[in-house]
C-alpha cells in the first residue's frame, strides 16, 4: 500500500515531510488537511493520529505522528535515500537528534509564539498578546545565535559542518520559512543580524530544488494576502486622519 502523509502546508512540520517524500523519491498519497477547518480533530483522523494534529503517516498498517520521528522513519524505512540525511554512523545520527530534540523547545517555540501574537491571531479569531510576542522574539533571537555559533561554524553548509542536507536542517529551515508571513521590517529586523542563518536557509532551498519552493506557494500566497490586508489597513487609518482633520474652510 502506497504511504499515506496527512499534512497541511501550512504547517511548518507538515511542509519537511512533504519536501523529504519529493526530494528522495518517495512514492505517496498526500492526504490534505485544513487545520483552519479543523480537519485534524475529526474522529476518521484520531484513528492515525489520537493527538489530533499534523503532520502524521500511514504506511500499510503502520501509523506515526510528530514530524521528527517521521523523518527518522521515512530515512530508514524506505531504499534510496541518501546517508547524508540521517547518517548510518551512530555519532552523526546522535549530533542529529540533538539538533532536533532542541528544536522544539527553543526554535520552534519562539518562532510560532512570536507569528501567532503577530500575525495569525486576528486572522484565527483569538486574542493576541504584546507580550508573548516580546517574550517569543527574544527566544527566537537567542535560538538563531545559537545555531550560528554552535551548528553553523566552521566552513560547512549546513548544520554540524555538513557538505549535504540533514534531516535537522530540512526541519529548522521549514520552521523559519513561516517568518516569511510577517512584516518585512519585523522579518528583516529579526533575519538579518544573522547572516549564517540566512545564507544556511538558501543553500538548503538550492539543495532540495524545484520542490522546496513548490511545497511552500502556499505560505508565499498567504504572504501576499496579509501583504495586501496590512496595506488596506493603512490606506484605511490614513484616510480616517484626513477625514478628522478640522476644515480650513
Amino acid at each position: 500500500m502506497k504511504l499515506k502523509v496527512y499534512a497541511d502546508r501550512m504547517s511548518q512540520p507538515s511542509r519537511a515531510i512533504l519536501i523529504f517524500c519529493k526530494v528522495n523519491g518517495i512514492e505517496f498519497e498526500e492526504v490534505q488537511m485544513n487545520l483552519a477547518k479543523r480537519q485534524q480533530l475529526s474522529p476518521e483522523f484520531k484513528k492515525i493520529n489520537p493527538m489530533g494534529q499534523v503532520p502524521a503517516i500511514a504506511d500499510g498498517k503502520f501509523n506515526l505522528f510528530e514530524s521528527h520521528a517521521i523523518l527518522v522513519y521515512l530515512a530508514c524505512a524506505f531504499p534510496g535515500i541518501a546517508d547524508h540525511w540521517y547518517p548510518a554512523d551512530l555519532f552523526r545520527r546522535a549530533k542529529i537528534n540533538s539538533v532536533l530534540d532542541w528544536h522544539h523547545s527553543n526554535l520552534r517555540r519562539g518562532a510560532a509564539a512570536y507569528v501567532l501574537n503577530t500575525v495569525l491571531a486576528p486572522v484565527l479569531g483569538i486574542p493576541a498578546s504584546p507580550q508573548a510576542a516580546v517574550e517569543a522574539e527574544r527566544l527566537l533571537s537567542a535560538s538563531l545565535s545559537k545555531i550560528e555559533s554552535i551548528w553553523l561554524k566552521g566552513n560547512g553548509k549546513f548544520l554540524l559542518g555538513g557538505f549535504q542536507p540533514s534531516i535537522a536542517d530540512l526541519s529548522l529551515v521549514c520552521e523559519i520559512m513561516q517568518l516569511e508571513l510577517l512584516d518585512e521590517n519585523d522579518r528583516s529586523r529579526i533575519l538579518d543580524p544573522h547572516k549564517k542563518v540566512l545564507q544556511w536557509i538558501e543553500n538548503t532551498k538550492n539543495a532540495t530544488r524545484p520542490h522546496f519552493e513548490e511545497v511552500h506557494q502556499i505560505l508565499y500566497r498567504a504572504k501576499t494576502r496579509f501583504q495586501e490586508q496590512r496595506s488596506m489597513g493603512a490606506n484605511n487609518t490614513n484616510s480616517s486622519k484626513r477625514l478628522s482633520l478640522p476644515s480650513k474652510m
